[in-house]
């Protein structure tokens, strides 16, 4: 069970990262990744969301949806789970960190919209995952989206500092840097089968 729980973290994390491999959540990562103190408020939020969205929408399909064999119903569902989660974490982003609550400005409210939240809660009821390897999954895969985001963050940074020439500041240095750790990551295929 351990080995297969490292597994699953280091496949989601690395290896199938939703962010780089699956292209999921484009919008947050490039929106969000200017700064790193801005990117970790945003993971944390992500990881949180991703995480009990996951566990809450695993319940309601096992124990509603299956039961009563209205699984047609699972994206509206999911939906909804992900967007009252989503304002819980609002206010209390809001109520705690005001700064970071600006700074994260409308990308906060996104994560509703985000689709990597939604890819994962589905994922994990599609392949009829159990409880642990789901909880870790939605783990593994919110974790790899705030690595992905961090990562970005600190080569952003660092690009303030570069000569980056004037045509491709901006989004277009953005999305070349995005697809080079595309390929960086895509080195860590075949690490787990």
């Amino acid at each position: 069970m351990v080995v297969e729980i490292i597994l699953i973290l280091i496949s989601t994390i690395f290896v199938t990262n939703f962010v780089l491999a699956r292209f999921l959540g484009i919008c947050p990562f490039l929106g969000v990744s200017s700064k790193i103190e801005t990117s970790i408020g945003m993971g944390m939020a992500v990881i949180f969301v991703i995480t009990l969205a996951a566990l809450c929408s695993w319940l309601i399909d096992k124990f509603i949806l299956i039961p009563y064999d209205i699984v047609y119903l699972r994206t509206i569902v999911f939906i909804l789970v992900i967007a009252a989660l989503v304002q819980f974490v609002e206010m209390v982003v809001r109520k705690t960190s005001p700064a970071l609550y600006n700074a994260l400005g409308i990308y906060l409210p996104l994560i509703t919209t985000n689709c990597a939240v939604l890819a994962v809660a589905l994922l994990v009821v599609q392949v009829e995952m159990e409880f642990f390897p789901m909880l870790f999954f939605a783990v593994g895969a919110s974790v790899g989206f705030t690595v992905a985001l961090l990562l970005m963050a600190g080569i952003r940074e660092q690009m303030a500092f570069g000569r980056v020439p004037k045509i491709f500041q901006g989004t277009p240095i953005g999305l070349i840097t995005a697809g080079l750790m595309s390929l960086a990551f895509l080195g860590f295929a075949g690490l787990v089968k």
